[in-house]
């Protein structure tokens, strides 16, 4: 899976969560960049990331991104 495809099913997973057609993720979006994007709606995206990759992030590297490009770092380490 390339980065390009990540960030394809990010931005539709993104956009499910959030009820915003108009999101464009990119590597330094940060939940600031994103309105409603809160601790309660951050588990909420967590679960929908993990179910549209089929694996689980481990709690670890859930709670030390700081940023969507170290979500993909995961999403891409993860699927290998």
């Amino acid at each position: 899976m390339t980065r390009d495809e990540v960030y394809k099913r990010l931005n539709e997973v993104f956009r499910d969560v959030f009820d915003d057609d108009s999101i464009v993720l990119n590597d330094s979006t940060v939940a600031d960049d994103v309105d409603g994007w809160d601790s309660f709606e951050h588990i909420n995206l967590i679960v929908a990331v993990e179910k549209e990759f089929s694996f689980k992030i481990p709690m670890g590297k859930v709670v030390t991104m700081k940023n969507v490009g170290e979500m993909v770092d995961i999403i891409l380490q993860m699927g290998k």
